[in-house]
């Protein structure tokens, strides 16, 4: 992999089972992504030192979720980039959760297993393990 192109790196965040994610979305009854929110964005800002942070993510999941599918992949993707890698997500990710999500929640899942794919192929090609 080609080198970092930037000298901060905090904390590496820790790999979430997908399937996991999802059963604990329905047995919650949707609550559990409001956890995944914060987690999510409080890692990727401990690590890099940019992005909205835990407690805005979990605001934003709160009362405006449709925004972070599109910033959340937003960031993964600048997580990346700032290691010069390629991004499977971008923020056009978010239209995945937008177009199909609605009507039969088929986007989302699209969207949530791409994102946290993403997220948790991060975290290992950094050395987390999960």
């Amino acid at each position: 992999m080609p080198q970092p192109q930037y000298t901060y790196d905090g904390p590496i965040g820790r790999p979430r089972s997908t399937g996991t994610c999802i059963l604990l979305t329905v047995v919650t009854l949707g609550f559990y992504t409001w956890y995944w929110f914060y987690v999510v964005h409080d890692e990727m800002k401990r690590h890099t030192g940019n992005g909205i942070g835990g407690g805005l993510g979990l605001v934003l999941g709160i009362l405006l979720a449709p925004v972070l599918y599109f910033l959340t992949p937003y960031e993964v993707e600048a997580m990346y980039q700032r290691k010069g890698w390629q991004s499977p997500v971008s923020a056009l990710t978010g239209l995945w959760a937008l177009l199909l999500g609605w009507a039969c929640f088929a986007g989302l899942i699209v969207w949530f297993v791409q994102t946290n794919n993403a997220v948790n192929a991060y975290w290992r090609n950094l050395g987390a393990e999960g």
